[in-house]
């Protein structure tokens, strides 16, 4: 097995911005995809737009709580998987809500590693972990500053297993400030 710090080191494809994809992000992009890969009927997380969802809820907690409370009041919310409280590198609003312009490069990287396999059907990308990536992210979560980014995907699997389209709507009825904000701004 690969230890966690090897396997995630950064790409030689920049993304977008000129700034290589850091290992936390491929960490926690890796953590992710990899809950939502465990089940035997699981196909993975499909389409774009449903992950950058789901990593907006785990990226940003407040709104994480916020959407549950919505959602499943009452819920357990689990631990703060950021207990800095600080976000590594802020969403964009873009055209159907929160994005990262660093997850081509991500998803390339981690593509790239051998961790993740996409697969495109009828136009939509499916991301589903390898076996080398399931256990680097098992190794991963075993860790005591992953296991709460870990712990905090189960919970999104768990309450939010939905189409990227109905997240999407989620995010937009409960948050109208993202919906107000203007496209390229920093959410």
């Amino acid at each position: 097995m690969t230890p966690p710090d090897a396997a995630v080191v950064a790409s030689a494809v920049p993304p977008a911005d000129g700034r290589p994809p850091s290992a936390d992000a491929q960490a926690r992009l890796l953590l992710l995809i990899d809950v939502f890969s465990e089940t035997k009927r699981s196909k993975g997380i499909e389409g774009r737009m449903k992950l950058a969802k789901l990593d907006f809820l785990l990226r940003y907690p407040g709104h994480f709580k916020k959407l549950l409370a919505v959602r499943r009041p009452g819920a357990e919310v689990g631990e703060d998987p950021w207990l800095t409280g600080a976000i590594e590198q802020s969403m964009i609003r873009y055209r159907y809500g929160p994005w990262d312009p660093a997850y081509y490069a991500l998803l390339g990287a981690l593509t790239g590693k051998g961790l993740i396999e996409p697969k495109h059907e009828d136009a939509i990308a499916t991301y589903r972990t390898t076996a080398a990536g399931h256990e680097v992210a098992r190794a991963l979560a075993e860790t005591e500053s992953w296991r709460p980014v870990r712990d905090r995907a189960r919970l999104l699997r768990q309450h939010f297993d939905l189409s990227g389209t109905k997240l999407k709507d989620l995010i937009y009825e409960t948050f109208p400030d993202i919906v107000e904000a203007d496209w390229g701004t920093h959410l």
